[in-house]
């Protein structure tokens, strides 16, 4: 099935692509967490600036664990 766009929805992506997601958004949130980091050192940081990033690590990281859950296989005891 697909949209309007012609690209499958996101839960209809296939493993290589999850994967690909995976990396991707694993990446960025490192990327994120370095400048969190480096504005925090810096002493004088914008503190929306680092409510933003906050936040966005946070979505990041919800994002990380759906794909993982989609990845890993339920296992039924």
């Amino acid at each position: 099935m697909t949209d309007s766009s012609g690209s499958p929805p996101p839960s209809e992506l296939n493993e290589d692509e999850l994967r690909a997601e995976l990396q991707q958004l694993r990446i960025e949130h490192k990327d994120i967490s370095d400048a969190v980091e480096a504005l925090e050192a810096i002493g004088q940081a914008d503190q929306l600036q680092l409510r933003r990033f906050k936040r966005r690590k946070l979505l990041l990281k919800d994002r990380i664990r759906q794909i993982e859950d989609q990845l890993t296989p339920d296992i039924i005891a």
